[in-house]
């Protein structure tokens, strides 16, 4: 994990997995891997959904059928790329003024045809104002991005994620 720049976070890690295969537990498969403890719902998480597509959202939905969509699809060109908006304020609640939202980028490039390197970019985090840089430095630890590029990668080995 390294600062590419001062408002932007970048990661990056090798799958082992088809470039194709990789986008779409990335994706639709996104509740297969994500850190159960990493949402803001009020209720028990019942699944998270990543709609495909240019203006779809990535959202939660509780046990008890409510939903936080705390995310904007902005771009969508499987198998290579996705772009999102990472509707979160600082104090950890939705953010309905996209001014006050940075995005994550992620790019996926085929290495051999078994294998894949996905490449995280959480960028434009200033954005979100005075004191961003407690967001940037959230999500720039080992327990933000980090740790989801390790499930995604253990979940594309077929392994099991712990609590999820």
């Amino acid at each position: 994990m390294s600062a590419s720049s001062q408002t932007s976070v970048q990661t990056s890690i090798v799958v082992e997995a088809p470039i194709d295969r990789a986008f779409t537990v990335f994706t639709e498969d996104i509740g297969s891997w994500w850190p159960p403890d990493h949402h803001i719902l009020q209720a028990e998480l019942a699944e998270m959904v990543f709609e495909p597509h240019p203006g779809g959202h990535i959202y939660d939905r509780g046990t008890d059928g409510s939903v936080c969509r705390w995310a904007r699809v902005l771009a969508y060109e499987p198998p290579e790329r996705v772009v999102f908006s990472w509707d979160i304020s600082l104090a950890w609640q939705i953010e309905s003024d996209p001014t006050k939202t940075s995005e994550v980028e992620v790019r996926f490039v085929a290495e051999s045809p078994q294998r894949t390197r996905v490449t995280l970019e959480h960028r434009h985090i200033d954005h979100h104002g005075e004191g961003w840089e407690q967001m940037r430095d959230a999500v720039g630890s080992p327990e933000g991005w980090g740790v989801g590029l390790r499930r995604f990668a253990t979940r594309l080995e077929g392994v099991p994620t712990a609590g999820g």
